[in-house]
């Protein structure tokens, strides 16, 4: 059998953290910015983390 890949996508948008659970980037800022607010934006700066239920799918996706 081959080895199982890893889905190059995920890879690039997800980590695990130290208590294995996955961090993620907040979507939504890229462009448009003009009528967020500047506290919208500094919010979606920050990493969030995956939610339990989706966590899953992604582990999968990430092979872990």
């Amino acid at each position: 059998m081959p080895k199982v890949k890893t889905k190059s996508s995920a890879k690039k948008r997800f980590t695990l953290t130290g208590t294995g659970k996955i961090k993620r980037k907040h979507a939504f800022k890229s462009h448009i910015l003009t009528k967020k607010s500047t506290k919208r934006k500094h919010n979606l700066t920050k990493t969030g983390l995956v939610h339990a239920s989706d966590e899953g799918r992604v582990r999968d996706m990430l092979r872990i």
